[in-house]
């Protein structure tokens, strides 16, 4: 009956491979090891420093790089670089504002030496080599409330003129009878007429015309104050204090 119980497929020799003296001698050798390493142990770590490669060094034995702290600037430094970039500013608004000064001026020549209004008064020929001062146009400059009074200033002026020149005749007409005594009166009445016209005219007439022209409340004071004047020292002449220069010494004739 065994033989009926055997396995016809199984190998005639029943051989375990495992069972190997070679394989179980290894087998168990392994075991041995692994029960009997701890790697916290102090020859553990001897031993896996001594396994450890050291790591190369570069070549040309430069040293490895190191990183350096980063350094923060200081309030000092800070205030200097700030103190600098406004100092750099100033100059540059300074050149500007020169910049734009020069360009104003040279507008302000221009424009003054552009004059569409010529000069008409004296009037003079055109061929004389002396050429008008001053600009009058009293339809043009003055408004037409104040025309007639600008016009009135004007006669008044030219009628002061005048009479200048007709006192240089009367001192002239006593010198030529009492030369003795009249030298001085024609040389006065000389000086009156060369002094008073040009300085009446520049002086008081030209301060009214502007006024009229501009509203100027100055030119209207410095109007006053020297026609006023002149008024004051045309009445003490007029009293006839003798070697004033003024035709009321006539009388002695």
């Amino acid at each position: 009956m065994s033989a009926f119980e055997a396995n016809p497929f199984a190998d005639p020799v029943d051989v375990n491979p495992f069972q190997d003296p070679s394989v179980t001698q290894l087998t168990n050798a392994n075991q041995g090891t692994l029960d009997e390493f701890n790697p916290f142990s102090e020859n553990s770590r001897l031993a896996k420093a001594a396994q450890t490669l050291p790591a190369t060094q570069p070549a040309g034995g430069s040293q490895p790089a190191v990183l350096q702290p980063s350094v923060e600037p200081t309030p000092q430094s800070v205030a200097s670089a700030a103190q600098a970039g406004l100092l750099q500013q100033q100059e540059e608004l300074e050149r500007k504002a020169a910049e734009l000064d020069r360009k104003e001026r040279e507008l302000q020549n221009s424009a003054a030496g552009f004059n569409p209004k010529q000069n008409n008064w004296p009037p003079l020929p055109k061929n004389c080599p002396i050429k008008p001062c001053f600009y009058q146009d009293f339809s043009a400059d003055i408004p037409a409330d104040y025309q007639h009074i600008c016009k009135m200033l004007y006669y008044l002026w030219m009628f002061h003129s005048v009479t200048l020149l007709l006192n240089l005749l009367a001192c002239l007409a006593r010198f030529t009878v009492v030369p003795d005594k009249a030298g001085t009166d024609f040389g006065l009445s000389i000086l009156w007429l060369v002094l008073f016209t040009p300085c009446a005219f520049l002086c008081w007439y030209r301060p009214v015309y502007k006024a009229f022209r501009s509203d100027s409340s100055f030119s209207f004071f410095v109007f006053f104050f020297i026609f006023f004047c002149q008024i004051a020292i045309y009445v003490i002449q007029s009293i006839g204090f003798p070697n004033c220069g003024n035709r009321s010494q006539l009388k002695h004739l």
